[in-house]
């Protein structure tokens, strides 16, 4: 027991010091594009912000990285692909470092209002290529199994992902929505931290993301970028918008943390149903 402990204690402080890290690097950069908000950073509402915004993050990350082996599981997918037919499903992508566990929170929510909810987990430590494939070959199962067309959310890498899959005319005749939230669009200057091949393509102005950003998004699909403001892992937070989508921008809300915010939910399940009856 004592073990037990001691290892959820260290995946507490790891996950403590990686949002902190990034949470002093974003406020570097908005207080050298404001100096004016130095001015009043001791204030009291400043700083219980920031204890609020720091603690919600890091518990947010702990939970989200203690459900991650809950990812490889693929309990109810059968049951889901029964209920395909004729309806229009929803394949939820996740990004670095995280499962399709991520998703818990929307899935059940998804789900409840009667939606075919489908989760992958991404091969996203190296090239990005296999998981591009990966999704192709879903939306193309969930085709042959009768689906009308059907719709993709991605989170962060997750994102960008289902941008590369749908510059396939093919699969973007397939699909009906594209929810992007928190997608590094135009990179994140965190980028030369990151330990993995693929976080270091999402250098901004990389050959990577200025490929992706070569051609506009295709215009048969609806696409919602949903960013904020306060992002501590897309810095800068313009980088989350994307252009010829619907941009929808929060404040005080972390990477993390927009997985369960209830204003980016009530985004993203609005737009899931909006046609249904």
């Amino acid at each position: 027991m004592s073990i037990i402990i001691l290892l959820l204690g260290l995946l507490l402080a790891l996950c403590a010091g990686a949002v902190v890290l990034s949470s002093t690097i974003l406020w570097y950069e908005w207080g050298n594009r404001d100096p004016a908000l130095l001015e009043d950073r001791w204030q009291r509402d400043r700083l219980l912000f920031a204890a609020r915004y720091l603690g919600t993050e890091t518990f947010l990350l702990f939970l989200t990285t203690l459900l991650r082996p809950l990812g490889w599981l693929k309990r109810g997918e059968e049951r889901e692909k029964e209920a395909v037919f004729g309806r229009t499903p929803v394949i939820l992508l996740h990004g670095l470092f995280h499962t399709g566990a991520c998703w818990w929170w929307l899935r059940r929510q998804l789900r409840h209002r009667g939606l075919p909810v489908f989760t992958l987990d991404l091969p996203l430590w190296r090239d990005p290529a296999p998981a591009v494939e990966q999704l192709a070959a879903k939306i193309e199962e969930l085709a042959a199994l009768g689906a009308q067309q059907v719709h993709l959310v991605g989170h962060s890498m997750g994102g960008l992902i289902a941008r590369a899959c749908l510059r396939r005319p093919a699969v973007a005749a397939r699909v009906g929505r594209c929810i992007l939230l928190g997608a590094p669009n135009a990179g994140s200057r965190l980028a030369p931290f990151a330990i993995s091949y693929t976080g270091q393509l999402l250098l901004p102005g990389s050959d990577y993301l200025l490929d992706l950003n070569a051609e506009p998004p295709p215009p048969q699909v609806r696409f919602t970028a949903i960013c904020s403001r306060h992002d501590n892992l897309v810095i800068p937070w313009e980088s989350g918008r994307l252009e010829g989508a619907r941009n929808v921008e929060l404040a005080e809300v972390g990477h993390t943390t927009l997985l369960y915010h209830p204003t980016a939910l009530e985004i993203i399940i609005d737009e899931l149903t909006e046609d249904l009856p």
